[in-house]
C-alpha cells in the first residue's frame, strides 16, 4: 500500500500567499507518511474575470521558474513526489498554458502536460486567456505505479484517459478547478467514477474549493469505489492505494483486453 495526499484549498489572487500554503501542505503530507502530494488546478493563483489576459500572462512563469523550483526544493527536502500546476508562459503575450507537472522525491522534474481541452462551454471561454497544449504526455513511472496526467475538462473526453490507460497508466491524476453550476457536482462524481471503472485504474482528482469552484476532491478505486470525497473542506485528505487492486480488477473485469482492436483502435 502507498499513501497519497490530496490537497483541496481555495487559492487567493496572491501567488506568494498560495506558494507559502503549498509548501506547508507538502511538509504536512510528508510528515504524515505520504509518498505523493497532489494539488488542484490553478493553485498558483486565482484569476478573476476582471483580470486581463495580458496581466495573467505577465504573472505566469516558465516551468523552471521560481514557483516550480520552490516546490521542487520542498519535494527534495521531504523526499516526496509532488503533482502541481502553474500558469506557464507561452510565446504569446496574452495567453498562457495551463500546465501540470510531476516532481520526483529527489526534486527533479519528471513530466509535464499542457491542458489540451480548454473549457469553452457552459458560459465559460478559457481560450480568451489560455493557449491549448498540443500533445498528451506519456505515463510516468513513480513509486505508486505508472501515472498519467490530465487536467479538469479533459475528464469529459474519454479518449484521453483511455489512451493513457492503454499506454500503461495505472493511476490517472486530474488536477481540477471544477466550476459550480447546475448538475456540475453530479457530472464531476459520475465522470470520475466512470473513468476509473472503464480503465480499471485509480483516479485522483484534487479540486479547488471556494471562489467559483465546487470542491469535492476525489480518489476513486479501479472498481469505482469512492475512497475519498473531501466535500467542501480545505486541507489534506489521505488515501492508501495498491497496484495489486489494479491488477486484480483488470483481471476480473478485463475491459482493456476485451476491446475489439481488430475493428477500432487508439494510439498515443
Amino acid at each position: 500500500m502507498t499513501r497519497v495526499a490530496v490537497v483541496q484549498f481555495c487559492a487567493s489572487t496572491q501567488k506568494s500567499d498560495n506558494l507559502e500554503n503549498i509548501l506547508n501542505y507538502i511538509d504536512d503530507a510528508a510528515n504524515k507518511g505520504a509518498h505523493l502530494c497532489a494539488f488542484p488546478e490553478f493553485m498558483m493563483f486565482y484569476t478573476t474575470s476582471r483580470q486581463s489576459p495580458r496581466d495573467l500572462a505577465e504573472q505566469a512563469e516558465t516551468i523552471n521558474g521560481k514557483f516550480v523550483n520552490a516546490i521542487a526544493r520542498a519535494a527534495e527536502k521531504n523526499s516526496i513526489q509532488v503533482i502541481g500546476t502553474l500558469y506557464e508562459k507561452s510565446k504569446r503575450k496574452d495567453r498562457v498554458y495551463d500546465t501540470v507537472f510531476l516532481i520526483s522525491k529527489s526534486g527533479k522534474l519528471s513530466s509535464t502536460y499542457r491542458k489540451i481541452h480548454l473549457y469553452d462551454a457552459l458560459g465559460f471561454k478559457e481560450s480568451t486567456k489560455l493557449e491549448p497544449g498540443s500533445k498528451i504526455s506519456k505515463p510516468t513511472m513513480t513509486s505508486l505505479g505508472k501515472i498519467g496526467m490530465l487536467i479538469c475538462y479533459d475528464l469529459r473526453f474519454p479518449e484521453m484517459p483511455r489512451l493513457l490507460a492503454i499506454s500503461g497508466s495505472e493511476i490517472l491524476v486530474a488536477p481540477s478547478a471544477w466550476v459550480q453550476g447546475k448538475m456540475k457536482e453530479e457530472h464531476w462524481i459520475t465522470i470520475n467514477k466512470t473513468r476509473a471503472i472503464e480503465n480499471g485504474c485509480y483516479v485522483i482528482a484534487p479540486d479547488q474549493v471556494g471562489n467559483i469552484y465546487c470542491g469535492r476532491s476525489l480518489v476513486v478505486d479501479p472498481f469505482g469505489k469512492i475512497l475519498l470525497d473531501m466535500k467542501k473542506k480545505q486541507g489534506i485528505g489521505f488515501v492508501d492505494i495498491s497496484t495489486d487492486k489494479i491488477r486484480q480488477t483488470r483481471k476480473t473485469l478485463p475491459l482493456l483486453q476485451n476491446r475489439r482492436t481488430d475493428i477500432y483502435s487508439l494510439t498515443l
